[in-house]
């Protein structure tokens, strides 16, 4: 991993493409070891956790990590989830949250010297090539080893560094669970969709 002590570092976390990569791949995140990973080996000066959430009366199993990540050193971004009834009558919710992320990192580019993008998602490659010509580095946190991939392969050669997160996981994993054979749902809400993976 190519990150030094005194670079300023951001963290944009995708909450439900890193959810879907953790559980496609076994394992559930700690993110308090997550943080204490990155800050052993930089200037950690902002983590973005990017969510929707559902705007209802009932309980969300969303909540309480919201919650601690709001009051444990992560800078929470949330917006309602829309909900809609698709052609065969289902119930769905999309909640996809590309845009404040986005944002966000243009206007901290001129702030840090390396942003770390917890996302597979190939739309985003515009926008690393955008904070790139920023002068700023710019890690993608993914997985190739999933079937299929859950980093679009745009997104991982426009990347500085790629961290393959099978590799870097048992640095923050909470609990292993069944490894999945195929993707699942999208987020700990169980029915949000946050768009193409890649």
């Amino acid at each position: 991993m190519n990150f030094t002590q005194d670079e300023r570092v951001c963290l944009f976390i995708d909450g439900a493409n890193l959810y879907s990569a953790s559980r496609n791949l076994g394992f559930d995140v700690d993110y308090r070891n997550l943080l204490g990973f990155f800050r052993a080996r930089c200037n950690v000066i902002r983590a973005y956790y990017y969510s929707a959430v559902l705007d209802t009366e009932e309980y969300s199993p969303l909540k309480p990590l919201t919650d601690w990540l709001a009051y444990n050193g992560y800078t929470l971004v949330t917006k309602a989830a829309r909900e809609f009834t698709d052609q065969n009558g289902r119930r769905r919710v999309k909640g996809n949250m590309d845009i404040e992320l986005a944002v966000d990192m243009l206007d901290l580019a001129p702030r840090m010297d390396h942003a770390v993008l917890f996302s597979g998602d190939a739309d985003f490659r515009r926008l690393v090539e955008a904070v790139q010509r920023q002068g700023v580095k710019v890690s993608v946190v993914s997985s190739i080893r999933t079937t299929p991939p859950m980093v679009g392969d745009e997104l991982r050669r426009q990347a500085d560094q790629f961290l393959e997160l099978v590799d870097i996981a048992p640095e923050f994993t909470r609990r292993q669970t069944e490894p999945r054979p195929r993707p699942v749902r999208a987020s700990p809400t169980e029915h949000i969709e946050s768009g193409p993976i890649a």
